[in-house]
């Protein structure tokens, strides 16, 4: 199995992050997530982040988490700091406010560019401690 990915981490949340805005989230993804997040063994992460089309008007991209133990999770402030830094850098958009759909629901997140307008140095989620206790996953 060929898998394209990119591996980034926001203060040490790890992730992989697969780009699924053309052929979607993969239907094996839980167990997916399982194999590829063990550490010493695969590629070793948090989990998978699939980044997707967004499906609500005016969002610019859709992430699902998936954590190491295959479960969904609902936000991850670390996470969606990676997904808007990625849609940025790939030319998906050249906005610097993005709005980027959850399972929590959507979220704002503002790109500082720095020296080199491609790519970001700084991103700030709006309203990150508006989240509630479970809509981040702890191991």
């Amino acid at each position: 199995m060929k898998l394209s990915f990119t591996k980034m981490q926001g203060c040490a949340n790890d992730y992989i992050y697969l780009d699924c805005r053309t052929a979607g989230v993969p239907e094996n993804i839980a167990a997916l997530s399982e194999k590829l997040s063990r550490r010493h063994f695969s590629i070793g992460a948090d989990g998978i982040i699939c980044i997707c089309a967004p499906r609500t008007a005016g969002a610019d991209a859709m992430m699902r988490i998936f954590n190491a133990d295959g479960s969904e999770g609902r936000m991850c402030g670390n996470g969606i700091r990676c997904v808007g830094k990625y849609v940025y850098e790939h030319g998906m958009t050249r906005k610097t406010t993005l709005t980027i759909e959850t399972v929590s629901g959507n979220r704002v997140i503002h790109l500082q560019t720095g020296e080199n307008p491609n790519e970001i140095c700084q991103v700030t989620v709006e309203d990150i401690f508006t989240y509630q206790e479970d809509e981040c996953h702890e191991r």
